[in-house]
């Protein structure tokens, strides 16, 4: 085996790729020294975040933790500065000595651009100082997560989420869930969109709130390109597949006799929904998806907003395609109508772009009979029951409020597709040929 390359004369220099945190003493920086050398007396200085500390312990894993007068050019090891804030050991950032600091920071290194945002909050609102504790602490090996507090009015407090792509975000999730012990809601996941409004400002959108109101010019989003490799006797399949989800045929070509590789140019927010799941649903398990990245384009995209009793409820908001707006508002509106319960008074359920309402559902009023009481008699005297009861119901659905429960916001944001969703696409694509 070579020995490492590094100059042990030169002023020391350390790369980060690794902490932890220590309940009792703090973060513990793990490091590869590259050049000169590091004491346990002398003042450490974070070239990245501009930082400077007094080392509490330096040392070596071999295979525990074991304590160090110093560490050289080639060595890994460990550094304690006693830091209790996780933002202040950031993996990647170069250390050196404060004393004999080096010129420049170690090259190589680029903050990682996260490529899916979504939103996460805790099913119960107490949960969220735990939410960020936990979130800080992934944060520290784990420096491509990135997060900003949010607010939703339907949520409460939670955080916008930045992931490298779906299995980052996923791997997130099931940490925050078995390490943490806590209960998420997940919004359905957004991709980053170049949004330029009529009057020529700039827009970068993560969230659906933050889309811009009024007319657009143009709208760019990010664009993968998508290698698929599946079993000949899919390829329809998968062919239909792409073509719902907006992707472009580039090449196709048999990698054998009973196998065939894709060439697919998809938008990247098709890809983050539902792509994968479909996939192995209509390929029985045996096609596979790689995919990188591939510029942007503009698009034609719009944002539904989905109204419950006339007030934007923004966790239910997307943006999509033109062409898929009236199915995504048709399937929404049709899902909460069966999760939301029943009022006193009928609940309007409407999907709409803009100030145009694309899609509505209502949920029927419980009704009271109020006629019970009349055994026989005039007629009149029931009508004015009837109209009584009415009126009242008028009134409580102008001041009534409606409240969605938890369970309604877990499986409406569910990314699963059940029967009834796929019958109703069916519908809609129907509806849609015919009119065509």
């Amino acid at each position: 085996m070579p020995a490492p390359h590094g100059d042990p004369d030169a002023p020391a220099r350390a790369l980060i790729f690794d902490s932890v945190y220590d309940s009792y003493r703090g973060i513990v920086t793990y490091i590869r020294m590259e050049d000169g050398e590091l004491h346990d007396r002398e003042k450490v200085h974070m070239m990245g975040i501009g930082m400077t500390h007094d080392p509490i312990e330096i040392g070596v894993i071999s295979p525990d933790m074991t304590r160090t007068k110093a560490l050289g050019a080639g060595e890994v090891g460990y550094i304690i500065t006693g830091a209790k804030d996780v933002s202040q050991s950031k993996v990647g950032d170069t250390l050196t000595s404060a004393v004999r600091p080096a010129a420049e920071p170690l090259p190589g290194y680029r903050d990682p651009k996260p490529m899916v945002y979504a939103g996460l909050f805790p099913i119960d609102n107490a949960q969220f100082p735990e939410l960020r504790d936990a979130l800080d602490k992934l944060k520290l090996n784990d420096a491509a997560l990135i997060y900003t507090p949010e607010t939703s009015v339907a949520l409460g407090f939670g955080f916008r989420c930045g992931f490298l792509g779906l299995l980052h975000m996923e791997i997130v999730n099931e940490r925050l869930s078995r390490e943490f012990g806590l209960d998420l809601i997940q919004t359905a996941p957004n991709v980053t969109y170049d949004v330029t409004a009529e009057d020529g400002s700039q827009h970068h959108v993560t969230n659906p709130s933050e889309f811009p109101d009024g007319k657009i010019k143009k709208i760019v989003e990010p664009m993968v390109a998508a290698d698929i490799i599946t079993p000949k006797e899919f390829i329809g399949a998968v062919m239909d597949l792409c073509q719902d989800h907006r992707g472009i045929m580039g090449t196709m070509e048999y990698i054998s006799t009973d196998r065939v590789e894709m060439h697919y140019r998809i938008p990247l927010a098709e890809i983050v929904f539902d792509f994968f799941d479909q996939l192995k649903s209509r390929t029985k398990g045996y096609a596979s998806l790689d995919y990188h990245e591939d510029g942007e384009q503009s698009a034609d995209l719009v944002k539904v907003d989905i109204l419950i009793q006339g007030e934007k409820v923004d966790a239910f908001s997307a943006i999509v395609h033109r062409d898929k707006a009236y199915s995504y508002g048709v399937m929404m509106t049709k899902k909460l109508r069966s999760l939301i319960p029943r009022q006193q008074f009928e609940i309007p359920i409407q999907a709409a772009i803009g100030s145009r309402i694309i899609a509505r559902e209502n949920i029927r009023a419980l009704r009271k009979d109020v006629l019970a009481k009349c055994y026989g008699g005039d007629i009149t005297r029931k009508r004015k029951l009837l109209e009584k009861q009415k009126a009242g119901k008028k009134r409580m659905k102008m001041l009534g409020h409606v409240e969605v429960p938890q369970e309604a916001f877990i499986a409406a944001l569910s990314t699963g597709e059940d029967s009834n969703d796929r019958d109703t696409k069916d519908k809609i694509r129907a509806a849609q040929k015919t009119e065509g």
